[in-house]
């Protein structure tokens, strides 16, 4: 039976938001949200946090430890070997892929990912090719043979940094990417790396009382709301509105 686990990566270090996984949101922190969400996601078996080793990093093992998560530490820079050893000690056939900057992750487009990398028996699949889903919601899922071969092979820094460049670069792997059903929302930012996102972060949940909206619903609350879209307006990565990377969609194929 086909084992899979998140693995969220995690470090203390940040040079714009420092640390910024362990902030409060209120009832509980980034970090905790993100492991809570990732527990939701349909297919999941186990989450694990890949922690970037340090004496730093042990406050962030500890709150995963204690928000459900196991705990895999290693490389710093190298988060491509970080993941490989996570993935071998769960013991994961396939990963799911999360950041953890990303505490409005929704549980139901992780669970999308994850079902279309297997209903097509891909090597990667994710929901970002193009962006069409609010800054925050990114994700990927790839098998573990996908994964080992990107480390074996990766030599670029940026690879081994970024973890996927390799799967969503080299023609060997195939590929989908789930479209948003309104990419429109993409230009929200819902990613934790300036102060200007913890801010409106911050906001949302308070807005939101500790409920966890689906996302389309959270995004059209947030679209009606300048008061919050201005907070962090400044920080959107149009960089990244501007890709040219585009994956086939499994839409076409049903």
């Amino acid at each position: 039976m086909t084992r899979t686990v998140a693995i969220i990566q995690a470090r203390f270090a940040s040079t714009r938001l420092p640390g910024k996984i362990m902030l409060s949101l209120g009832n509980s922190t980034v970090l905790a949200e993100v492991i809570a969400r990732c527990l939701q996601v349909v297919g999941v078996d186990e989450v694990c946090c890949a922690v970037a080793e340090g004496i730093a990093s042990d406050v962030i093992a500890a709150e995963a430890r204690k928000s459900g998560a196991s705990v895999f530490v290693g490389a710093g820079d190298d988060v491509l070997a970080r993941y490989i050893g996570a993935a071998r000690m769960s013991r994961a056939d396939v990963i799911l892929r999360v950041t953890s900057d990303c505490p409005l992750i929704d549980p139901g487009v992780c669970s999308d990912v994850i079902a279309v990398r297997s209903r097509f028996d891909l090597d990667y699949a994710t929901n970002n090719l193009p962006p069409g889903f609010p800054h925050g919601l990114d994700c990927e899922a790839f098998s573990r043979d996908a994964l080992e071969d990107a480390f074996e092979k990766a030599a670029l820094p940026a690879d081994r940094e970024h973890v996927t460049p390799f799967l969503r670069r080299e023609s060997c792997f195939t590929r989908m990417s789930v479209r948003a059903p309104d990419a429109s929302y993409a230009q929200q930012r819902w990613t934790l790396d300036h102060p200007e996102d913890y801010i409106f972060v911050y906001n949302v949940f308070r807005l939101l009382g500790g409920e966890r909206a689906p996302w389309m619903e959270l995004a059209r609350l947030v679209q009606e709301r300048q008061d919050l879209l201005g907070i962090n307006a400044s920080r959107v990565d149009t960089a990244r509105l501007r890709s040219s990377i585009l994956l086939a969609d499994p839409e076409a194929h049903r």
